[in-house]
């Protein structure tokens, strides 16, 4: 069972912003992870991933960007959503002892984690998406993926096959290009939350399932 959370406020130039920050004995690593678009930190699957990865040896950072913090539901701008990022994983660099520090996030969180580590803002020693948001939904034209060939550092691909954001097809040709620094874990059915049709599964449950997967890949490249 996870330890107790320590809240926490990480300083952005918007302000302020809220985090939760988790340490096991001994972790062998820490992941900061960003939400997605839609839902801040506290939503139930993000606590159910970064909880279940504690108990998997992980520590944990999580954290608000500006427009959840302020309560509006149109995301901020690039630079603001990058320099939140950044500080946040500044924050969880500073609490490390010797452990790599992993960067992680639930679709939009990933995609501005992913953009910070290919223009070398951060230095993460990793990356783990949790649903990468490849192209719009009906809209495969407008791939994002030109970034991506920039990071050097491993990257784990954890993405339900029916996800509307990322052709199954498309995705698999991305982490191809990408060769050994890319790996994709396809979850048959899944959509962009994971979820599953025809199957009711608490969202908790459903990103807790995903921590076994980021924790092996982690290990495997310590």
């Amino acid at each position: 069972m996870a330890g107790p959370e320590e809240s926490l406020h990480i300083d952005t130039v918007k302000g302020p912003m809220s985090a939760k920050y988790a340490r096991p004995r001994s972790p062998f690593a820490t992941i900061v992870v960003a939400h997605g678009a839609g839902a801040g930190m506290d939503h139930p699957f993000l606590v159910g991933f970064t909880r279940a990865c504690v108990d998997e040896g992980l520590a944990t950072l999580r954290f608000n960007f500006p427009y959840i913090e302020s309560g509006r539901r149109a995301p901020d701008t690039e630079a603001v959503l990058r320099d939140t990022w950044c500080a946040a994983f500044e924050a969880a660099w500073a609490r490390r002892k010797k452990e790599p520090v992993w960067a992680s996030g639930k679709s939009l969180g990933g995609r501005i984690a992913s953009m910070c580590a290919a223009d070398a803002e951060i230095g993460p020693a990793g990356l783990v998406f949790l649903g990468y948001p490849l192209h719009p939904p009906g809209k495969a034209e407008r791939i994002r993926d030109e970034h991506l060939n920039r990071i050097e550092v491993p990257m784990l691909f954890l993405q339900g096959t029916s996800d509307p954001f990322a052709s199954s097809d498309l995705l698999g040709k991305v982490v191809k290009k990408l060769g050994g620094r890319a790996t994709l874990v396809p979850f048959e059915g899944g959509g962009h939350s994971f979820e599953v049709r025809g199957r009711k599964r608490d969202p908790r449950e459903i990103g807790a399932s995903l921590a076994p997967h980021a924790a092996a890949f982690i290990q495997e490249h310590l």
